[in-house]
């Protein structure tokens, strides 16, 4: 099991760091959906994007340290929930492939986390 820890976590890491890019450099469909469709402000994009990073390495650190893992996936799960709200709020419902891959990527990570304790 602890395999398949690794490699969700490895995966969320990839997925969240990759979000986290596309906040920072301010890419055109990330902020057309974020900023125009959900409505978060751009000064918000930075601190998005450091949640994203802080989780990610949160949960590969966590594989050696584990209650870092698990407080960091925990802290995906909240911040996926809460792009899927942000999304539903808008009844903006063409875009929660956004949020939704991640969301599940967390919920196996914080899954398997706690299974190999």
């Amino acid at each position: 099991m602890f395999i398949a820890l690794v490699v969700v976590t490895v995966l969320l890491a990839l997925v969240a760091v990759f979000s986290a890019s596309m906040k920072l450099r301010k890419a055109e469909q990330s902020v057309a959906v974020i900023n125009g469709v959900v409505g978060v402000p751009l000064a918000a994009l930075p601190v998005l994007a450091a949640l994203e990073i802080a989780g990610a390495a949160g949960i590969v650190i966590g594989l050696w340290v584990e209650p870092l893992g698990v407080a960091a996936a925990i802290g995906l799960v909240a911040y996926f929930v809460g792009a899927l709200i942000g999304h539903l709020r808008v009844r903006d419902t063409k875009n929660l492939a956004m949020p939704l891959p991640p969301l599940v990527l967390s919920i196996a990570v914080l899954t398997l986390r706690l299974l190999t304790a």
